[in-house]
């Protein structure tokens, strides 16, 4: 029998309301129920000061749903409303959009950005990021490409993060990296298919819900492109700046280029520009090739007045360390690939930016 919405609130109807006395349904406490496929989400709109007394409300109401037959998935939330005092209804005046807020604990924080995907942007992230701590910062690694994260298998990083109180988020810790992402949160090969609000919506609970403890620097690996996720990182965090990553040839660097005017309309100063994947050295021969060209993520970088930070090689040992969880920063800290990420972290000391 296929799973209906109806299905779902004859269920709800058997759990109690503990202020009214009636179900949880003919109370309207029950709102947003939403039947998707096998997966079943609702929320249960409360006086916040009485969260405790709906706790286990809500627990018996995930388990009401969860014993319906094809259910697969149960995701109820408690929040809040005031019932102090009536609503105002007479028109006011729009309120004024809260600014970037400081993260406790961190002092500074750095978009990595690209803009379009497959120019190993993410690799950059893990490699900077491995390349500040061994620098001796404290460092955290935000991994924001909620569609496709890849720093836990990156890092080396598994298992799900701990919340002691429900509210704060734990993060996990690797090669000396403080380290969130979605991706430890779904299952390995399960697809985020999320809109812009719920997008926003992690990208906060990610900044500001998560115990990042006290970080010289904090990188966030956004999503390609000129999306809601940097517009809203530049909003809801003070950045002190953005690094753009590309490769040489020109459809990468004309994404670029947006990439680094939306920063310039978001205010956030472009830090530098990295051109990954610059040249090939063979293995065997040693001979020296431009697979994607070479030189053009320079000469952006001086038609737009920006630094280039480095020119990182196209080289099989950054790969395999990544897919193997220790950045070659980690795995080969003597390789010339190596170096050439921590002369970057250096030059981002330097600048008072990590």
């Amino acid at each position: 029998m296929a799973l209906t919405r109806e299905s779902v609130l004859d269920a709800l109807k058997q759990i109690t309301d503990p202020v009214s006395g009636s179900d949880i349904v003919s109370a309207g406490v029950t709102r947003a129920l939403t039947v998707e496929g096998n997966t079943v989400r609702f929320v249960l709109e409360i006086d916040p000061a009485k969260a405790e007394t709906y706790a286990p409300v809500r627990d018996a109401a995930e388990a009401a749903v969860k014993a319906i037959e094809g259910v697969a998935e149960v995701s109820a939330i408690l929040t809040g409303h005031s019932a102090k005092a009536p609503p105002d209804l007479k028109p006011q005046r729009k309120a004024e959009p809260k600014g970037p807020e400081r993260i406790p604990g961190v002092e500074h924080i750095i978009a990595v950005a690209s803009g379009k995907g497959g120019v190993g942007k993410s690799t950059v992230s893990a490699n900077l990021a491995c390349a500040l701590a061994a620098e001796g910062r404290r460092v955290g690694l935000l991994d924001a490409d909620v569609y496709g994260p890849s720093q836990p298998r990156m890092l080396g990083v598994s298992g799900r993060p701990a919340s002691p109180d429900g509210k704060t988020i734990l993060p996990m810790r690797n090669h000396g990296v403080t380290m969130m992402s979605i991706g430890l949160m779904t299952n390995e090969g399960q697809a985020v298919v999320w809109r812009g609000p719920m997008l926003m919506g992690a990208l906060q609970q990610m900044l500001m819900q998560v115990q990042w403890g006290a970080l010289d620097c904090l990188l966030v690996d956004l999503p390609p492109g000129t999306g809601d996720v940097p517009m809203t990182l530049a909003q809801k965090a003070p950045l002190d700046g953005a690094i753009i990553v590309s490769t040489p040839q020109d459809v990468a660097l004309l994404d670029a280029r947006k990439g680094i005017d939306m920063f310039n309309q978001l205010h956030v100063p472009v830090l530098g520009m990295i051109e990954n994947m610059s040249t090939h050295i063979c293995s065997q021969c040693g001979h020296e090739e431009h697979v994607f060209g070479h030189g053009g993520v320079a000469t952006e970088a001086k038609k737009m007045n920006v630094p280039l930070l480095a020119e990182i090689p196209l080289h099989l040992d950054i790969r395999l360390a990544a897919d193997g969880g220790a950045p070659i920063v980690v795995s080969k800290p003597d390789a010339p690939q190596a170096q050439a990420f921590r002369d970057i972290a250096r030059q981002l000391i330097a600048q008072g930016v990590a």
